[in-house]
């Protein structure tokens, strides 16, 4: 027969147990909610990451990181005086081909591209032994005055530090109507999945082989995937004059928008050396 004090004991081994029980459920609990917690966070920040680092140099019609940040949370933009001249006289030519311009330059020899820019000149050393279509289709669009009277449209001072040119449209989903294929991914200066200040490269829609008109200059070192074909490098006197527009700042003031100055091509020109 159980005695009184053997009952209260078992009574109060019971009540123990019920309180571990209890104790050990909130704990698990907590660490469940921990865990979502700290999942949702991860994949917000990675999500963020991803945008801004494979949107930077996507076409408008595809996401970017612009379109990440919504517009209560952006600071307020300082905006710089224009550092850059009027425009020349003339408008955009509305042009678009069906395919690829056969290849017609000399693959053996050197070739130079010209912007001259309202904000000075750029004159670039085309690489085109490693990116011949590439610089094919450049020396066909600058012949045809594709780029002339064009805007640069989009400048990124966050992260990467580049100016985005070569849409007629100055929306970022223009393009000349075909497309070229990806080159040059395995160029010697890409080291460390860094786009050295100097490098101009093509934009493309995150997809393999979308490279068409729109290209960027890169004024600063700038960590990105090897998946932009560089073909050129701009001289030391046209990194001046990226830099005075980027020093100009951007019209979000979130790091990625307009630029401030106001970059104009008046005229592109590719020269056989």
């Amino acid at each position: 027969m159980v005695t009184q004090e053997q009952r209260r004991r078992q009574l109060a081994r019971e009540k123990f147990l019920r309180q571990q029980q209890r104790r050990t459920s909130a704990r698990r609990k907590s660490r469940m909610r921990n865990s979502v917690i700290a999942s949702v966070l991860g994949v917000i920040v990675i999500g963020s990451v991803v945008l801004y680092t494979t949107g930077a140099l996507k076409n408008d019609d595809k996401a970017n990181a612009s379109s990440a940040t919504t517009p209560s949370a952006a600071p307020s933009p300082s905006k710089a005086p224009d550092p850059c001249e009027k425009a020349a006289a003339g408008s955009v030519k509305k042009l678009s081909w069906k395919k690829e311009p056969a290849m017609t330059i000399d693959t053996s020899a050197d070739y130079t591209m010209k912007l001259a820019t309202t904000c000075g000149d750029i004159d670039v050393a085309l690489k085109t032994a490693a990116a011949p279509h590439t610089v094919n289709s450049f020396d066909f669009l600058a012949s045809k005055g594709y780029f002339d009277h064009t805007k640069c449209h989009r400048l990124t001072t966050n992260g990467i530090y580049v100016l985005q040119c070569g849409d007629p449209t100055a929306t970022g989903s223009g393009g000349p109507g075909y497309t070229i294929p990806d080159e040059n991914l395995k160029d010697k200066s890409l080291k460390g999945g860094v786009y050295p200040a100097g490098t101009i490269a093509m934009a493309n829609t995150g997809q393999k082989h979308t490279g068409g008109s729109q290209f960027f200059l890169v004024y600063q070192d700038s960590q990105l995937p090897a998946s932009y074909t560089p073909f050129g490098t701009v001289d030391a006197a046209g990194l001046k004059v990226l830099k005075k527009i980027a020093a100009a700042g951007e019209s979000t003031g979130a790091g990625d928008g307009a630029p401030n100055a106001t970059v104009v091509i008046n005229k592109a020109t590719v020269t056989k050396s």
